[in-house]
């Protein structure tokens, strides 16, 4: 789940730090001088930095939270700069084929029935206080997104609020679960030297390649909660409490994973809040304003950067992202492409390069089930079929074509509504998913106001319907859709659409009592087929909503275990019937994508899915000094 560019990162579940997770909806470059493949010129380390070299980079959220396991850290914004602090098993090339990293690790399957794998940490491979990653560290991914541990679940009232805080806060409760490594039901078995961990699943699953990895460290998460200074002992402590499932000790535990992570206005005076287990170290933190990572002089993997500092500086206006750009305050943007942005790059000359592909990041908009608003059944008395005509009206109202026309068609001229939840057009899937899922049929682009008025008449409902709607305040390509879906709402005095755009709307989105409708983008983080289920499954980590449909879980469960591509596209056809029968929400239109940089960079190379332009960090190189950066 869905990145950030005004998207979240297609997954609340399993963000891991440098490795892609399964239930995740986030090709060659340059070399650098003095490097013959990717392992910094010298099989490791840091040999090959340049020294004094920076490049400055646009992006449009900033940073907030270090566990991106967690409900709350799931945006691309945190996996970006994790991306280039810690190191994991596998990573996305720029053809999207899944290449492992046996400089930090290597992982088998070895057995098909049951399905079994086991991962191993290179005993070279530490955080950057010391301290060996290994697996604990692995041990703790399982326990805290697998939902075993969990001895009891966050109950919410109509408003979103909290109603079982103390029975939560005595429990044991780790606000995440990965629907794949649930299905690992037996504590995995650690190694006697403690740098292995063995998985065994109770069902095949499909995607169980990108579905494990190294998260937050264990060491720290023990030391605090438990109180425990030496490391050793944090983990073995950690180890004890997830092996007897002591729930007095995996309490505190579970709460110290869930928020104890989560950055405020400046960088923690207690580093271990932000360890390195990769090629940069977290050297200076504004909230709202910028990161700064220095290269990690005791990294000795195989992604040794030759770029001595990258500072991420953030800026949602797209337009002030071009103009820091022609200032040489930033060297590299990847801002929401508009046709002005398009036209103001261009303008700037030879002296920059402009990359446009279409991104793995489609925008939508959600509607809320379970928050007392007007698309809750609560609202009615219960009435779940006035609540679905007023869900349907409204969605018949959001003008997908015209958006496109006025926005996307400038960007790309091939630009084509997205009828899809699950599948990117052009995607093997996408075909037979959208020709039967009933979307196109039921919220036509061109929008449908004599079929939405007479549901509302025939519903009952008084009109003008309110519908608070959350977007990026400062996005202007998300301002110019709210006014366009405002407008068409609004025809016949049906709904009054109320401006709830803010600037902190990805933290926002957990809370749906201060909102009925949201529009952002989903960005994919992995090619798994079972991507999408955290988005619709019941109490879903992704499902901000509370949509829940017992036919959709049972076919995510199929979903999980099936390996044929044919049955695949099926079931996801067949989950998205429902979708569109459900009134869940609706797609609009896939990304348009630009990166801009000066010609003083090179290696830039974006993939379209997260970590977009990061991917292949240790492939950049620059002329650029820090001295001149500032």
């Amino acid at each position: 789940m869905p990145s950030i560019g005004g998207t979240l990162k297609i997954r609340r579940i399993s963000a891991l730090a440098a490795t892609v997770a399964a239930g995740a909806l986030v090709l060659s470059a340059c070399t650098p001088p003095g490097d013959e493949g990717t392992d910094g010129g010298d099989g490791g380390g840091n040999a090959g930095i340049d020294e004094g070299t920076s490049i400055n980079i646009g992006w449009n959220q900033p940073f907030y939270e270090y566990n991106s396991n967690s409900a709350t850290g799931n945006a691309t914004a945190n996996a970006i700069v994790l991306y280039l602090m810690n190191g994991g098993f596998n990573y996305y090339d720029k053809d999207l084929n899944l290449v492992t990293d046996e400089s930090f690790g290597t992982y088998e399957k070895v057995s098909d029935d049951p399905l079994t794998v086991t991962y191993t940490i290179n005993d070279d491979v530490t955080w950057s206080d010391g301290t060996p990653v290994d697996a604990a560290d692995m041990l703790l991914t399982w326990a805290s997104t697998s939902g075993h541990m969990n001895t009891v679940e966050a109950e919410q009232d109509e408003e979103g609020n909290v109603t079982n805080q103390d029975e939560v806060d005595a429990g044991v409760y780790f606000n995440n679960t990965n629907a794949g490594l649930a299905l690992v039901e037996e504590t995995p078995e650690i190694s006697e030297d403690g740098q292995s961990i063995t998985l065994v699943y109770t069902k095949p699953f499909a995607d169980w390649e990108v579905n494990f990895g190294v998260g937050v460290p264990a060491h720290v998460v023990a030391s605090h909660a438990l109180d425990i200074e030496d490391a050793q002992e944090a983990k073995d402590a950690l180890i004890a409490a997830v092996n007897d499932r002591d729930a007095e000790a995996l309490s505190p535990i579970s709460q110290f994973w869930n928020t104890g992570f989560q950055f405020g206005n400046a960088l923690p005076d207690d580093e271990s809040l932000y360890l390195s287990s990769g090629a940069y170290l977290l050297e200076e933190y504004v909230n709202e304003q910028y990161v700064t990572l220095v290269a990690n002089p005791d990294y000795t993997g195989d992604h040794a950067p030759t770029v001595e500092r990258v500072t991420i500086r953030y800026n949602e206006d797209p337009m002030a992202q071009v103009q820091a750009l022609e200032n040489g305050e930033v060297d590299v943007i990847s801002p929401q492409s508009t046709a002005d942005v398009l036209a103001s790059l261009e303008a700037l000359g030879d002296g920059y390069n402009i990359i446009t592909q279409d991104e793995g990041t489609y925008e939508h908009v959600d509607l809320m089930f379970d928050n007392g608003g007007p698309f809750d059944p609560a609202t009615y008395g219960g009435d779940e079929a006035t609540a679905l005509a007023v869900r349907q009206a409204f969605l018949k109202l959001i003008p997908r074509q015209d958006i496109i026309d006025r926005l996307i068609v400038s960007l790309n001229p091939e630009a084509e509504i997205r009828n899809s939840y699950t599948s990117i057009p052009g995607s093997p899937n996408y075909d037979v998913v959208s020709a039967v899922n009933g979307m196109a049929e039921q919220f036509p682009g061109a929008t449908d106001l004599d079929a939405a008025t007479a549901l509302l008449q025939e519903a009952g409902v008084t009109t003008p319907i309110d519908v608070r709607m959350l977007y990026g305040a400062s996005n202007v390509r998300r301002q110019q859709q709210y006014q366009l879906i405002a407008e068409s709402a609004g025809q016949n005095g049906l709904f009054n659409v109320i401006d709830g755009g803010d600037d902190n709307w990805g933290t926002l989105l957990e809370d749906s009592s201060g909102y009925d409708a949201s529009l952002f983008g989903w960005q994919s983080t992995s090619t798994a087929v079972s991507e999408s289920d955290a988005n619709y499954r019941t109490g879903g980590l992704n499902n901000f909503g509370g949509y829940s449909n017992a036919e959709v879980d049972a076919l995510f469960d199929e979903l999980q275990v099936e390996t044929d591509t044919t049955r695949q596209g099926e079931i996801l056809a067949e989950v998205e019937t429902h979708l569109v029968d459900d009134a869940f929400g609706v797609t609009i239109f896939q990304f348009p994508g630009v990166t801009s940089y000066n010609t003083e960079v090179e290696g830039i190379d974006p993939i379209s899915i997260s970590p977009t332009i990061f991917w292949n960090f240790w492939e950049w190189s620059t002329t650029a000094t820090e001295e001149a950066s500032s």
